[in-house]
């Protein structure tokens, strides 16, 4: 599996998509509807079925923003929003 950091890197923003909230590689799927998915119970394999473009890294990617947002920990690393 991919360090965090390899993982962050999948998480995008672009103005013209959802207000410039987080999204899935460039894509327009929010990190916000991924994580509602997988807090509703839905499991990773069902979202992957859903969306056929994502990834399983993909879904952990998005895991893995939540918890460096909920931990104070920096996305120095990643530029979110420029592309």
């Amino acid at each position: 599996m991919p360090a965090n950091h390899e993982l962050l890197q999948r998480i995008t923003a672009r103005p013209d998509v959802f207000g410039g909230k987080p999204i899935i590689r460039d894509m327009r799927v929010s990190v916000e509807l991924v994580l509602s998915l997988l807090a509703q119970g839905v499991e990773p394999e069902a979202i992957l079925d859903d969306y056929p473009d994502l990834e399983l890294d993909d879904i952990r990617a998005c895991t893995a923003y939540a918890h460096a947002i909920i931990s104070r920990d920096t996305l120095a690393p990643i530029t979110v929003g420029e592309s």
